[in-house]
């Protein structure tokens, strides 16, 4: 073993002097580097600004007390997401996925102590939840497979439920709703919304009929030659226009109508691809076996062509995550926004390397979770 590593770093490392002297030059450069970011990290960084507005990062102005729906939501999608975890993994990397396990919670149980008692309560009881749902995916997993996608479903309106209230809960403004709290709902709701609707533009771009085929392609061509800043603002100015005079959207769901009227254009041109990689044989194949058009799609055309076309898909996805952050500019504070009024507290004014190298680890998280996921379900189909 350690001969082959010694014969790599010689044959890619030090194969002649200047590779060697090149080699040596990035070591120093990346030693420098680590020591002088730790070096900040450590002795000059002022993490407090952290540490001091931690719950505004997370849900910004929501009511403290109503905390409690906060920590039911969080219990939901741990619950189900270990379960899926547990469902999806692999027997052959069981024990990477066990050591991940007992990474997560060690860091959540290293989080708790700096939070109050209630918290670590919370907190402690997520662990148990992820112990428990991994166990219960990995026991029962041809069992509960075939309803996963249902719990997900079905816990997506008592999520909503929760945060905005109603039906015997009291009911909360959106314009409480902020910090990564709302990055994480506009993400995931402009998500599920743009994908149907890009599928459908794909399928109307490459239809027979006129009227559907170039409807299409205007709205696409348009949508995509235009910012996504520039239909955000045309979704809070122009799209109440539109509206009956006694109907008002909220900025909220104006937000996301701009996000899923963007996204779904470039979701079109991904699935586009996809449909374009499936040969005409097979189609011509289905209609011969008494199949009709809408049958042909679904079961033959479209599962190939999403198949083909996941790595784009995702990639889609990661960048409307990130691009949530722009939603800042057109009044809705999320976790961008609540950064800027953060910095604008007297006693962190001027710490914008810690707070948004923050922020930046957290949209990596979610970003990389994505791609990692991503790349399981490839392996799978």
């Amino acid at each position: 073993m350690t001969t082959t590593k010694l014969t790599w770093l010689r044959k890619n490392l030090f194969s002649t002097w200047y590779n060697s002297l090149l080699t040596f030059v990035c070591l120093i450069l990346i030693c420098w580097v680590t020591w002088s970011a730790s070096t900040w990290i450590i002795t000059q960084a002022q993490w407090q600004v952290i540490s001091a507005n931690l719950h505004l990062f997370l849900v910004g102005r929501f009511p403290q007390s109503l905390y409690w729906r906060i920590w039911i939501v969080l219990e939901i999608i741990v619950t189900f997401s270990s379960l899926t975890w547990g469902i999806t993994t692999n027997k052959q990397n069981l024990k990477w996925q066990i050591f991940g396990l007992l990474v997560v919670n060690s860091g959540i149980l290293l989080l708790a102590f700096s939070l109050n008692s209630t918290s670590q309560l919370w907190l402690i009881s997520t662990t148990f939840l992820i112990i428990a749902g991994f166990s219960l995916g990995r026991k029962f997993s041809q069992i509960l497979l075939p309803w996963l996608s249902l719990f997900w479903l079905g816990s997506f309106p008592i999520i909503l439920w929760l945060i905005g209230g109603g039906f015997g809960l009291k009911p909360l403004s959106t314009n409480l709703w902020n910090g990564l709290l709302l990055t994480l709902l506009m993400a995931v709701i402009s998500i599920v919304l743009s994908f149907p609707f890009g599928v459908l533009l794909a399928l109307g771009r490459t239809s027979n009929l006129p009227v559907v085929r170039w409807f299409s392609i205007l709205y696409i061509e348009i949508i995509r030659g235009v910012p996504l800043i520039g239909i955000l603002f045309l979704a809070q100015v122009m799209l109440p226009l539109f509206l009956p005079t006694n109907l008002r959207l909220d900025r909220l769901l104006r937000g996301i109508a701009g996000l899923v009227l963007f996204s779904a254009a470039y979701m079109a041109e991904n699935v586009r691809g996809g449909l374009q990689s499936i040969p005409r044989g097979q189609i011509e194949a289905a209609k011969a076996l008494g199949l009709n058009t809408p049958f042909v799609i679904i079961l033959v055309i479209l599962p190939q062509a999403l198949r083909a076309v996941i790595p784009a898909i995702v990639g889609q996805f990661i960048g409307l995550f990130k691009d949530t952050s722009l939603l800042s500019l057109v009044g809705l504070v999320e976790l961008t926004g609540i950064a800027r009024s953060i910095l604008a507290q007297q006693q962190f004014i001027g710490r914008y390397a810690e707070v948004y190298i923050f922020i930046g680890l957290i949209y990596w998280i979610f970003c990389y979770s994505i791609a990692l996921a991503s790349r399981r379900l490839e392996k799978q189909l």
